[in-house]
């Protein structure tokens, strides 16, 4: 279902402290040759030598709080227009990462992840104001990317929040925008801290989480099969996980 042609008018929402920063990512993918920083998940060896990431093990893949397929949970609520219904799950879902990414932000630093990784070839680059593509600590990749988007939230000219007032014609293409780096983050904590999920035992409520991210950004036409997988030579570490939970029927294709 598509939302590029559709009107709305409002949203309500709950601010998010912190500084504000006001850079525009544009998110340029930068294949490198080097291995998984210090801080990815020691991978498992099975018995015929090839290894995975943690989350892509039993039980650790098939934790979540939800069971079945979530298409039922990200349909379209009768009488919900559905700008508002979009606008409303990205607020939702800036929230619990940003909370999840709170409670292990310690363990992403500058040291530990001195890149912005999703996989053991691939690290994201950020575009600076000289329009230049330059590598980023995960930690400072994030925080331009929470900053960008909460002042998004706050800019009502792009989530308007007063009755009478439309959404503006550019919202689909912002919103695809806010989902890529959004896909982003959590492919970075997923290949580098999923080891601390499992520490503190989230690994159902973040598994659900991503889940429904997923499956949302599939149905509203937010998210690209390609931004999930990587490009072959750079995959992303979160494409088999895309993959299994297909099998299991936890999403659809």
């Amino acid at each position: 279902m598509s939302f590029f042609n559709s009107i709305g008018r409002s949203m309500t929402r709950a601010p998010r402290g912190g500084p504000k920063r006001s850079p525009t990512p544009t998110g340029a993918l930068s294949p490198t040759e080097q291995g998984p920083p210090s801080g990815a998940p020691t991978s498992p060896v099975s018995a015929n030598g090839t290894s995975k990431p943690l989350f892509l093990c039993s039980p650790f893949v098939e934790a979540a709080l939800v069971k079945g397929n979530f298409k039922p949970i990200v349909m379209l609520p009768k009488y919900v227009e559905v700008n508002e219904w979009v606008a409303s799950n990205i607020f939702d879902f800036y929230q619990n990462i940003n909370m999840f990414y709170g409670v292990i932000a310690e363990f992403c630093t500058p040291e530990l992840c001195p890149t912005m990784s999703a996989g053991p070839n691939l690290n994201y680059t950020w575009i600076n104001q000289d329009r230049k593509s330059v590598n980023l600590p995960a930690p400072t990749y994030i925080d331009f990317v929470m900053t960008w988007i909460q002042n998004l939230l706050d800019d009502e000219t792009v989530f308007p929040t007063k009755a009478g007032r439309d959404f503006p014609q550019s919202f689909p293409a912002t919103i695809k925008h806010v989902y890529r780096q959004l896909l982003r983050v959590f492919a970075h904590i997923y290949h580098a801290h999923y080891h601390q999920i499992l520490h503190l035992r989230s690994e159902p409520h973040f598994n659900s989480l991503f889940a429904h991210f997923l499956a949302f950004g599939r149905e509203y036409e937010l998210l690209d099969v390609k931004d999930v997988k990587g490009a072959p030579n750079a995959p992303t570490s979160i494409g088999p996980l895309w993959e299994r939970w297909k099998e299991m029927g936890i999403l659809e294709g």
